[in-house]
């Protein structure tokens, strides 16, 4: 049995990853990364945060707020460490259960359609939770796109090209930091002046431009984006649309009906527009959209700043920012935040340099061709 294997190993202080060979022993992880010493990592330290899913990488980690990470591509890594220590396998994804999840998904549909009343009135809360690791991603994408054209329909949107593109750069510096990701992430700029942005499932992002026009740089937009784009990648928005919706919705997700995806568009609109994601979802996107930031070399200050920015404008206003009414930026946020980027981390990545972020903002007073 193979017990040596190939990853990239990060310190939790710095964006850098490094090649690492990993060996695996009865009771842990022997970790020895390109210039650095050799690690030991205990299996009851570590904590697998990534690679349920078919050609996601493996990722794990060890420690608090700023863990190192270890992330291998390999699956048959998690098969070995099973075979190796049994005892341990608890802790860590088993993918030989891979197999069994169609099973499981058909079984979940016919106990659905057998206690649609119930679930009417109280369950579709708690089965939203169990049916959302097993909804297929086509199935969030055809949903994400008609929420984002209802949300944003073509008249509506701002696609003056140069500064549509300069948005998308930003776009793409944050995501090169999770090219393990298996979401395409597109980012709309629709022409309503309210203070809102709203992630859509299968990576669909709608930026109005009140919030575009009140951000000060490309960074404070960089902070907003990162922290929508953990709400698709961590499923929060499928997850609180299912949760949310009705019975059909679900069984739509269950069977992976793209057409009824499709049919629930106006919906699914309604609700993430109303929607307030749970406390444990804010600080779940909050800490990994800094993460997502440092990873890109990207000053996390900038989402920090934004959102105090807001909370002086509703502290000067008998109107509650309409971002703030769904994301409660609170003191007690801010001082979660400011800890979450400590300590000071390098910034290696100036975004968009050279350009001038009030003309790049201002996108939706120009008038260009549509950009698809």
């Amino acid at each position: 049995m193979q017990n040596e294997w190939e990853g990239h190993y990060l310190d939790g202080r710095t964006a850098g990853r490094r090649r690492a060979s990993v060996r695996l022993l009865r009771q842990g992880l022997e970790i020895t990364a390109e210039g650095g010493p050799t690690a030991w990592w205990p299996y009851a330290e570590i904590r697998q945060t990534q690679g349920s899913y078919v050609g996601q990488e493996i990722r794990l980690e060890r420690g608090g707020e700023s863990p190192e990470m270890l992330l291998i591509r390999d699956a048959a890594f998690l098969t070995a460490l099973h075979r190796l220590a049994p005892e341990m396998a608890g802790r860590f994804h088993n993918p030989n259960r891979r197999r069994t999840r169609v099973a499981w998904t058909a079984l979940a549909a016919i106990a659905v359609v057998g206690t649609m009343a119930g679930l009417y009135l109280w369950g579709i809360p708690g089965v939203a939770s169990v049916v959302t690791p097993y909804v297929p991603l086509s199935w969030e994408e055809h949903l994400g796109r008609t929420v984002s054209e209802r949300l944003a329909p073509e008249t509506m949107r701002c696609t003056e090209a140069t500064r549509v593109q300069a948005i998308q750069e930003i776009v793409t510096t944050l995501t090169q930091a999770r090219r393990d990701s298996l979401y395409t992430f597109r980012v709309t700029v629709a022409n309503n002046p309210t203070v809102n942005a709203l992630a859509a499932p299968g990576g669909y992002v709608v930026v109005f431009r009140g919030l575009l026009e009140a951000t000060r740089s490309a960074e404070e937009l960089a902070g907003v984006l990162a922290h929508e784009f953990q709400h698709v990648l961590l499923r929060h928005a499928t997850r609180a649309l299912l949760r949310h919706a009705s019975t059909s919705l679900l069984l739509t997700a269950l069977t992976g009906d793209v057409s009824g995806a499709m049919a629930y568009g106006l919906e699914s609109a309604r609700i993430l527009a109303e929607l307030r994601y749970s406390r444990k979802d804010e600080e779940e996107a909050d800490r990994e959209g800094l993460r997502m930031l440092v990873a890109a070399g990207v000053d996390p200050s900038g989402m920090i700043a934004f959102f105090e920015m807001l909370k002086t404008k509703q502290g000067n206003s008998l109107t509650l920012p309409q971002y703030l009414s769904t994301h409660p930026a609170t003191e007690e946020r801010i001082a979660r935040l400011r800890a979450f980027t400590q300590p000071a981390q390098p910034v290696t990545t100036r975004l968009l340099p050279g350009r001038d972020w009030r003309d790049i903002r201002n996108i939706c007073q120009m008038r260009g061709p549509i950009v698809r």
